[in-house]
């Protein structure tokens, strides 16, 4: 196209009363007058789209008809972080290229150069993501100062698929792998993340910040990171969608790690739909499958059926008593709908539980070595640890790095100790899950995600023995959490898992059982509940 007739399309797209209302630029002009409740800057509408249900697919239907555009639902995003992040405090900051970015996105649009579902559309990063143009910190002060030299592999991904970046989100300090008791969704960086339904609750992590501002409605889908229950955890305990990609689907390059034996990224939004889209944009294809599975579109265009669904329901009692009535709920509406659920227990949890621990500190601190290495900063483990003793900041919730600490003196990944007990953790793992579903001729096993959220307390730590994650999570085995219901006012995920590679297979089956449940619903933002105790 010649650059006249370009400069003329973005003359169009870019109109002064848009830009004027930036947030941070007229803020004011956005205020509602007395009783102009629809006009808030705190609602979830714009231009006849409620944010808060919208989809991917349905967005991108009105901007190819041109009545919506990306700088409008870019402008919508950004307007509700300065209203309502405050109260729960999820951003850490916004990129300063996204109305550009969203800009671009309209060109493409109107050209019909469409990049494809993501065209447009404000993803928030975990802040242990990569990004050239912003600061990537972990939550620690020590990496606070340049930005990383170039983007992590998923986010040129990202960028490649026309997304716009919206900004980073606060996280879980070094993904929760810092302390012995450690408080989730803080950080030396963002202070504490709040749990938006009830805001002295905590968000579960690490990806606290992806999860709440979800559940916030202040993007359309973000990015997680988990080793162990980071993404599953605070999806459920948020009322949002987590998925854990099976182990390799998401390139792992430029992502702050604990082990490459388990890390992984994955997607997060408040929808199956939108949440198998743009996890078909960070694996680089559309099928994360085996077979005649479905295509990661096909999930995203169609609900499945659950009728002749097989589901295996672990329990978990440990829990407490109304997370296992919820399941029992879940259970009842799952056979209405056509599923047959049987009841099933994992082998192999105890052993799994010894090993896990002693082979991720081995793996941590070749990892994070090797990571610091590429960054300003202390350049090792060891730096690290220093850094953290003579920086106030970073005891300002809770003072402990016992991991950190373990780490620097346990075996290297070369030693046979450590070998023998990662070759026992991936076939117990793996068994756990494989021989149950074949005993059982299982489409997927199923247990509650999370506990009700407990009380935000730096004094105590979090209270989070939530042992459903680690078999998937060990094995590199896909996860997905879906809202079940409700404890009180306190969300419930339900955990779904399946085999390797079956992560378009678990989609289809999320969507189904998302569908069937219809369980999510907008947070209140309530201060405290006294109706249900902390777990």
């Amino acid at each position: 196209m010649k650059k006249r007739s370009m400069a003329a399309l973005t003359a169009i797209l870019v109109v002064a009363p848009l830009v004027a209302a930036a947030p941070g630029q007229r803020a004011r002009a956005a205020e509602p007058g007395p009783g102009d409740a629809a006009r808030s800057v705190e609602s979830t509408l714009v231009h006849g789209v409620n944010l808060d249900t919208v989809t991917i697919p349905e967005l991108q239907e009105r901007m190819d008809r041109g009545t919506l555009s990306s700088l409008r639902l870019t402008l919508a995003y950004l307007r509700r972080i300065k209203a309502v992040d405050p109260r729960i405090n999820a951003v850490l900051r916004t990129s300063p290229t996204a109305l550009g970015q969203a800009v671009a996105s309209d060109l493409r649009h109107r050209l019909g150069k469409s990049r494809g579902p993501l065209d447009g559309i404000p993803v928030l990063l975990k802040d242990n993501v990569n990004t050239r143009d912003m600061p990537t910190t972990a939550g620690s002060l020590a990496l606070a100062g340049s930005p990383p030299a170039s983007d992590a592999d998923l986010v040129k991904k990202l960028r490649a698929a026309g997304a716009v970046i919206l900004g980073k989100a606060n996280l879980s300090e070094w993904a929760n792998f810092r302390a012995a008791k450690p408080t989730s969704g803080w950080s030396a960086v963002g202070g504490q993340t709040n749990n938006p339904y009830v805001l002295d609750r905590n968000p579960c992590g690490s990806s606290s910040g992806s999860a709440a501002a979800l559940a916030a409605s202040l993007a359309q889908v973000a990015i997680g990171t988990e080793t162990d229950g980071s993404i599953v955890c605070p999806a459920g305990m948020n009322g949002v969608v987590g998925l854990k990609p099976s182990l390799g689907v998401v390139s792992q390059s430029g992502v702050v790690p604990i082990s490459a034996e388990q890390d992984t990224a994955g997607p997060m939004a408040r929808n199956v739909i939108d949440t198998a889209l743009t996890l078909s944009v960070l694996s680089g294809r559309d099928t994360v499958r085996d077979g005649d599975a479905p295509s990661l579109t096909d999930t995203a265009g169609r609900s499945g059926t659950l009728r002749g669904k097989r589901i295996g329901l672990w329990r978990l009692p440990s829990l407490g008593a109304e997370v296992d009535a919820l399941m029992t709920r879940t259970a009842e509406r799952l056979r209405a709908a056509g599923a047959e659920v049987v009841e099933v227990s994992l082998p192999y949890q105890e052993r799994l539980a010894e090993l896990e621990f002693p082979a991720l500190l081995s793996e941590f601190h070749r990892d994070i070595d090797a990571y610091l290495a590429t960054r300003g900063g202390p350049r090792n483990l060891a730096e690290l640890i220093e850094f953290n003793r003579t920086h106030p900041r970073e005891q300002a919730c809770f003072a402990g790095q016992e991991l950190f600490e373990q780490a620097l003196a346990a075996p290297p990944t070369t030693d046979p100790e450590y070998r023998a007990m990662r070759a026992e953790l991936t076939d117990l793992s793996r068994r756990s899950i494989d021989e149950v579903m074949a005993e059982h001729d299982l489409d997927a096993i199923a247990s509650p995600a999370n506990p009700p959220a407990w009380t935000t307390d730096c004094a105590r730590g979090d209270n989070d023995v939530i042992p459903s994650s680690t078999p998937a999570a060990v094995a590199g085995y896909p996860s997905l959490s879906v809202p079940a219901g409700f404890v009180g006012e306190l969300p419930v995920g339900l955990l779904l898992m399946a085999g390797d590679r079956q992560d378009a297979e678990l989609l289809s089956l999320g969507a189904a059982v998302e569908h069937r449940l219809d369980a999510w619903r907008a947070p209140r933002y309530l201060p405290t509940t006294p109706s249900v105790t902390s777990h």
